[in-house]
């Protein structure tokens, strides 16, 4: 039935109005169009469709015809008899019907407490209420959008549902927050969509993606999309309910790096990298297989550039679609844990991109950054600097960093970059920085940021590690935030990689000049709670392979990097190896195709992975290995200054229940035969490993069956025992108990 009332009233809308609508210029949208009450309590229903020459409201099993603005197109406005749910009816010029909800017939979403937390910048979890939701809003099925730009003059959702078209659903501004929010029905999971912002001078932007989104389209394409990422059925209890005790200082923790694009690749489906499902599988097995405790995902926020490894993240909140959707994320995790391996990420709070659809003039001003490049730009990598010290910024990041650990349960957080945070002169020139409000160099607004990150995430979030990449002498960054630190609860040990690293590069002839360099990480190895990296970085732009590092002809390498990874898992600290090192490729890292897997049918590659491996299990497997790994009374130097032989050995100790720990190394090509060794204690000392064992591709030379403790003091100990020590080895005695 169609009641067409003989006369319109007064059109409620003015011609200048309706200009203002058809332009995509009006402040308050959600003030004019949909259903209003006119002063002498009429009801009048305003529309804007660029396409409709006809629009009809459909109200209670009646029809009502909309006018029209003369001049003014897709602009209408018509009498209703009542406040009530309605549907649109448009007509286009070729005689084509749809049908719709109106967009602008719903209430807020955003309540009023989320709305007052917003704006004091204290919301942990803004992910819960910014962002796209799919939701059933007043009965009706769609999608919740809300997004912060405080200084717009008009923004607006944009996707195929609008055509793209900015002026057909403009958001409704919350006030003071500078929150804006629209409910758009019929809108569900797998709509790409962007924000259309009208900046705070009248310019319009270049359409943005969503900060808070969910999801985004695969690169090149840079949009956002619709992600439910509510109702995944975790199946990872027992692991969630002892995780604690995976993550402690005292357990055990070996660390896999992986950058999951290249990791491995089907060749014969265009050499794509692995699904998050596929990895579920085949990586989560390896890492298991090999002992690892951990596996650390280069970051997986979305990204725009392939080439920078996900370190230049756009899409904060959207694991990266190049393999799989979010829930797919969620079921390799769940594999992990089932596995019974933790999941760390690295997170990237330093820097952002320069892409125009990224955060840069995210409203027209520097909102999300700095506006002087002295503090807002970064040189070294061409990217925008946050702006710690704005509170909505800060809550920004210190919300994502929860959204990882509570929404996709994972166990850690790898910060990196810490250093560039901390210092506002950070490889910068004088002149180039601004000082602090005391003068100093300090980045104080960063440094709140990170405790503060660290307090909340270690607060509401039983069980989880954060871990710093910080390559400075900054102090106390895993000390507790309430004694002065930063709150982290590891921080990798960039001084000793670079120092064992350039040691073992050199020839063996000239390592008696630098034993040092191998003895100088205990100086420090307890003021922080470390873990020893070899990573991504040590083994890309021309640095060379692990293997390639090594001197010597070819048998000599595969040895000094045996003798090397036997140094590294007996010294005190969490370990952590990046992908390809394990197998001792020769290559160095390509981020562009996967690892070299057919090295490992040679036995000298086969060897180092079987002996990583090897590694990993006894570290896991003796208390004296980890247990003290942060603390001092865990270690004690046997011999340390036998720089003429380039031996070192020490003792490694855990609980008063727990044997004792011997390591030894020869970082020379000349067998050290009955080279005398000091031994905490009486009795058979069985040998744990030997990097010159066959089955790691070395000749089996040395004490396969151990030695006994003789009653000869020597290196501080009441007793000692001569030890063979093949060429180029490393040697791991455990005393055996009685």
């Amino acid at each position: 039935m169609t009641d067409t009332p003989a006369k319109y009233p007064q059109m409620p809308l003015s011609p200048e109005t309706a200009q203002q609508i058809a332009a995509g210029t009006l402040r308050d949208p959600f003030g004019v169009l949909g259903l209003h009450e006119a002063e002498d309590e009429t009801h009048w229903v305003a529309v804007f469709d660029p396409g409709a020459v006809s629009m009809t409201v459909l109200m209670e099993g009646k029809e009502f015809p909309l006018g029209h603005f003369d001049g003014v197109p897709g602009v209408f406005c018509g009498m209703v008899p009542a406040r009530a749910p309605y549907r649109l009816r448009g007509t286009n010029a070729d005689g084509d019907m749809w049908e719709n909800e109106d967009p602008y017939r719903f209430g807020p979403v955003i309540g009023e407490m989320d709305e007052y937390l917003l704006g004091e910048g204290t919301h942990q979890r803004i992910w819960e209420v910014l962002g796209a939701h799919v939701k059933e809003h007043e009965g009706v099925k769609g999608t919740h959008f809300a997004v912060w730009a405080p200084n717009a003059q008009r923004v607006s959702v944009i996707c195929d549902f609008n055509s793209w078209d900015g002026r057909r659903n403009p958001m409704r501004l919350r006030g003071a927050t500078g929150v804006w929010e629209i409910f758009l029905p019929g809108i569900g999971e797998g709509t790409p969509y962007k924000y259309e912002i009208i900046g705070a001078q009248g310019q319009l932007m270049a359409a943005k993606a969503d900060p808070v989104g969910f999801g985004s389209e695969h690169p090149p394409a840079t949009a956002s999309v619709v992600r439910d990422i509510t109702g995944y059925g975790w199946d990872d209890d027992g692991w969630m309910h002892h995780r604690s005790e995976k993550n402690a200082h005292n357990a055990p923790i070996s660390i896999y790096e992986v950058h999951l694009g290249s990791w491995k690749r089907k060749a014969d489906e265009g050499n794509r990298p692995l699904s998050y499902k596929e990895a579920a599988v085949e990586l989560v097995d390896y890492a298991k297989e090999m002992g690892f405790t951990h596996l650390e995902f280069l970051p997986l926020s979305e990204f725009p550039f392939d080439g920078s490894w996900g370190y230049q993240p756009i899409g904060l909140f959207a694991p990266t679609v190049r393999f799989g959707p979010p829930h797919e994320f969620r079921d390799l995790i769940d594999a992990a844990h089932q596995a019974g391996l933790g999941i760390l990420l690295d997170w990237v709070p330093g820097h952002f991109p320069t892409d125009v659809h990224g955060l840069g003039q995210f409203d027209g001003t520097a909102l999300y950054e700095h506006a002087d490049p002295k503090e807002g730009f970064h040189q070294d990598w061409n990217t925008l600097i946050y702006n710690y010290g704005r509170i909505e910024v800060a809550n920004f990041l210190i919300s994502n960093a929860l959204y990882w650990l509570e929404e996709y349960h994972v166990d850690g957080l790898r910060v990196d970059a810490v250093a560039s945070m901390l210092y506002r002169d950070y490889s910068r020139e004088d002149g180039q920085w601004i000082p602090n409000k005391d003068g100093g160099r300090e980045n104080l607004e960063a440094i709140s940021l990170l405790q503060r990150t660290n307090s909340i995430c270690y607060g509401e979030v039983p069980g989880i590690m954060t871990a710093a990449e910080e390559s400075t002498s900054f102090p106390g960054v895993s000390k507790p935030v309430d004694a002065g630190g930063l709150g982290f609860g590891f921080k990798w040990n960039m001084g000793w990689m670079n120092d064992t690293l350039d040691y073992i590069a050199r020839d063996p002839i000239h390592r008696r000049h630098h034993h040092h360099q191998m003895t100088f990480g205990i100086h420090y190895a307890f003021s922080e709670n470390f873990i020893l990296p070899i990573s991504h970085d040590e083994v890309v732009h021309g640095k060379g392979s692990m293997i390639n590092k090594m001197p010597g002809l070819e048998g000599e390498k595969f040895a000094n990097l045996r003798a090397y990874y036997g140094f590294m898992w007996g010294h005190p600290g969490k370990k952590l190896l990046f992908m390809g090192n394990e197998i001792a490729q020769w290559a160095e890292w390509n981020n562009n195709d996967q690892l070299d897997w057919a090295a490992t049918e040679y036995y000298t590659h086969a060897g180092v992975q079987t002996l990583v491996r090897d590694l990993n299990f006894l570290y896991r497997e003796t208390p004296s290995l980890y247990v003290k790994d942060c603390e001092p009374g865990g270690f004690e130097w046997l011999e340390a200054n036998d720089m003429d032989a380039s031996v070192f050995a020490w003792i490694r100790r855990g609980g008063p229940d727990d044997p004792e720990v011997v390591v030894a190394c020869n970082f020379t090509p000349i067998e050290r035969m009955g080279y005398r060794i000091g031994l905490p204690a009486k009795g058979k000392w069985r040998m744990a490993l030997n990097t010159d064992a066959k089955e790691y591709g070395g000749e089996g030379r040395g004490d396969m069956n151990g030695v006994t403790a003789e009653d000869t003091p020597w290196h501080g100990q009441d007793h000692s025992a001569p030890v063979t020590l093949p060429p180029l080895s490393t040697v791991i005695l455990v005393r055996e108990l009685d």
